[in-house]
């Protein structure tokens, strides 16, 4: 391993060592070995910069920093079905992780497979890597509709809580159940006190782990330097089962939603679906400084508050869990002033992250020359460059 590499990777702390996809996206074969250190992909738009990192996302439990489809994910032209294989090294050593999913053909969902064996449930990832990350796409959080909002918390709370997940997947089951017996105008009060029950135990639990989330972050920003690039942000929960658990226990707050769920049967009934419960909270920013709530923020200041979030989080992460998870940054260099980009890199070291980065600017990132890997993606292809910049000539990786 490199002085280079050394230096950006302590023990315990998650590295991703190689990474080798087959048939994703737009790379039929592409092999790369960033051995612990933070990554930066540039080239064209299109050349599929933003799917390699929607391949490292897919070390966690989920659909991926995209949310597409398998079939999706699938290179045009493949028949066999797509295969992520990564070599990782983390609180308990090294692992070896193999994800996919066949062709079009397969109805089978995804494919996994950890030190050869098959988990049980996707959540076993978490054991042995946590990733986060920031995409375009995710600027308009503050904006846009509040279940962006609740995925990208309930994501940061599964990276801190494994449990989370299985928390969601029973709220979800359970509504669905309930949904269906409100749309065929069942009358069975015993079937729905049933579901009920399941979704104000799983309801509230889902609520209990979200204040928790947010106490512990909100704690973690408050660590962060007044005078940071990245504001401090307050960060809060707006909901019905947050507002029971805010003033009664647990119990008492799963009686007074399942209560609240008899009682809103005919309107429920009449709206066709389950019209209150954690799947109707809000996560609520506000810039801490100015006072101000993120969604009146500049895009720039928004793009700065979510920064700051994800670095505070990625502390949180490695005080609680022991991981210090792999930070994805989609096109991140391009929305920051040199001020907060010098910051950002040095931040990042500082905490531990492994970053893997995407640009169309390399210039963006020549203060990581020497801190980073560089690899050139162009034409099917994803070419490391040499110490000094620019890169050779490119070679195939197996088109």
């Amino acid at each position: 391993m490199s002085d280079q590499t050394e230096s950006l990777a302590a023990p315990g702390r998650d590295r991703l060592l190689r990474l080798r996809l087959t048939d994703f996206r737009n790379h039929a074969s592409v092999e790369i070995e960033p051995d612990g250190a933070s990554v930066v992909f540039t080239g064209e738009n299109g050349a599929g910069k933003t799917n390699l990192l929607e391949a490292i996302s897919l070390l966690a439990p989920g659909r991926g920093l995209r949310r597409a489809s398998y079939e999706e994910m699938l290179r045009a032209g493949a028949s066999s079905g797509f295969a992520i294989h990564a070599v990782l090294d983390g609180p308990f050593g090294e692992a070896e992780i193999g994800t996919g999913a066949g062709g079009p053909a397969d109805a089978g969902g995804r494919r996994l497979r950890i030190n050869g064996a098959t988990p049980r449930t996707s959540e076993a990832l978490l054991e042995w890597v946590r990733v986060v990350w920031l995409t375009p796409a995710m600027d308009s959080l503050f904006t846009g509709p509040s279940s962006e909002r609740r995925r990208f918390l309930d994501r940061l709370a599964l990276a801190i809580d494994p449990n989370h997940g299985a928390r969601a997947i029973a709220f979800e089951k359970a509504m669905r159940g309930r949904n269906r017996l409100l749309t065929e105008e069942r009358r069975d009060d015993r079937w729905f006190g049933a579901i009920e029950a399941q979704m104000a135990e799983s309801g509230v639990a889902i609520a209990a782990a979200r204040l928790e989330l947010v106490r512990l972050l909100s704690a973690a920003i408050d660590q962060m330097p007044a005078d940071s690039p990245f504001p401090q942000a307050t960060v809060a929960i707006s909901g019905s089962l947050e507002e029971h658990l805010a003033t009664m226990s647990a119990t008492d707050a799963e009686e007074a939603y399942r209560a609240a769920l008899a009682e809103g049967r005919p309107r429920d009934r009449a709206a066709g679906r389950t019209l209150e419960g954690p799947h109707r909270s809000d996560l609520v920013v506000t810039h801490r400084p100015k006072a101000v709530e993120a969604a009146s923020c500049s895009t720039g200041e928004q793009k700065a508050l979510l920064v700051g979030i994800l670095l505070a989080h990625a502390r949180l992460s490695a005080k609680i869990s022991g991981h210090v998870p792999l930070v994805l940054l989609d096109e991140i260099a391009a929305h920051l002033d040199a001020r907060r980009r010098a910051a950002l890199f040095d931040i990042l070291a500082e905490i531990g992250c492994q970053a893997f980065m995407t640009g169309t600017d390399a210039a963006l990132f020549e203060s990581l020359r020497g801190r980073a890997k560089f690899y050139r993606v162009g034409d099917g292809r994803v070419v490391l460059e040499p110490e000094g910049g620019e890169p050779p000539a490119a070679r195939p990786s197996g088109d």
